[in-house]
């Protein structure tokens, strides 16, 4: 099932069960993806986003929502970011499994072998390669530095 209806039939079920904080991540979740569908209008794209698009809203909306609870936590304000946590676990409902840390160094030497990558030159084409296959998967704001580790060593 594609991910646009997965979150339609959540939303629907969210509304039967009358569970509104659940409802109000949900329909959070759509306006996302439609705002993003009506930019890709504007920019001559009639069929909007695509999944891995949605993959990237959704994981942008999962780290915002991380960055809002560890802020709301320094200013001791513990009920705003329990509400932020909750967020994300159903946010996190519809992206993929998380790559363990072992997962993400095999993937990124498969990554520099398959790019051919000799020097820190060629880090663009590594992570090009990288979110084409593991989009959802994995946090590239941390992978980036070991990347270029990798290949400055």
């Amino acid at each position: 099932m594609e991910l646009r209806d997965r979150v339609t039939t959540a939303l629907k079920q969210a509304m039967k069960d009358k569970d509104a904080a659940r409802l109000s991540t949900l329909r959070l979740i759509n306006a996302a993806i439609k705002d993003r569908d009506i930019a890709a209008r504007g920019d001559g794209n009639d069929e909007g986003v695509g999944e891995g698009e949605v993959l990237q809203i959704l994981g942008k909306m999962v780290k915002q929502r991380q960055e809002s609870a560890s802020t709301y936590e320094e200013a001791g304000r513990l009920d705003l970011a329990e509400s932020e946590r909750s967020e994300i676990e159903v946010i996190e409902e519809f992206l993929p499994r998380q790559l363990s840390e072992a997962e993400v160094d095999k993937a990124v030497s498969h990554a520099i072998e398959e790019v051919g990558a000799s020097s820190i030159r060629d880090m663009g084409r590594v992570m090009g390669v990288l979110k084409g296959k593991y989009t959802g998967q994995m946090d590239f704001g941390a992978v980036g530095p070991r990347v270029k580790d990798r290949l400055s060593a």
